[in-house]
């Protein structure tokens, strides 16, 4: 057990924020599972190429998407985008944030949503802006199995996921 477990029933919805390959967007599919299992809504974020790796699964409420590309839109463009995300994210009141990645991005999301509580990696290097803009932070064990790592976001926030919820929906 964790002295600083997250209150869920307070949380109401979380993001969780998977900012990586495609091929791992469907390692995190338990997390979402977990949580909706646990009374949460829960929306996610990921790059445009791995949103087809969640559309349609059952935990999930809204997916949100960043464009790999938006850069090569133009400022203008690429600025607009980004603000349409940054105020239907922030519409979503979200309670809690599970960050999966290392993104600066989602340390950002971490301080400028108003969400209560956020958890993320340790990754070193981000030094203290990283550390700050989360509440709770978990360590990334080396030739750790991804589902399991993914999963290690959520009992640093004291969910302790059974056996038959770690399983990988196809």
């Amino acid at each position: 057990m964790v002295k600083d477990a997250v209150p869920l029933a307070e949380c109401g919805r979380a993001l969780m924020i998977k900012l990586c390959h495609a091929s791992d967007v469907p390692l995190a599919g338990p997390v979402l599972s977990v949580l909706k299992a646990r009374g949460v809504e829960v929306d996610a974020l990921v790059y445009d190429d791995g949103a087809p790796q969640l559309q349609g699964h059952p935990a999930l409420s809204q997916l949100h998407v960043v464009g790999r590309h938006w850069k090569a839109d133009g400022a203008l463009s690429r600025l607009s985008k980004e603000r349409r995300l940054f105020l239907d994210l922030k519409k979503r009141r979200y309670g809690l944030i599970v960050n999966l990645s290392e993104q600066a991005r989602a340390a950002w999301l971490a301080c400028t949503l108003g969400t209560r509580y956020s958890v993320a990696p340790q990754v070193p290097g981000r030094g203290w802006l990283w550390a700050k803009s989360f509440t709770h932070l978990f360590p990334v064990a080396a030739r750790r199995d991804k589902v399991e790592l993914n999963l290690d976001a959520l009992r640093r926030i004291g969910i302790y996921p059974g056996i038959a919820e770690r399983e990988v929906i196809p």
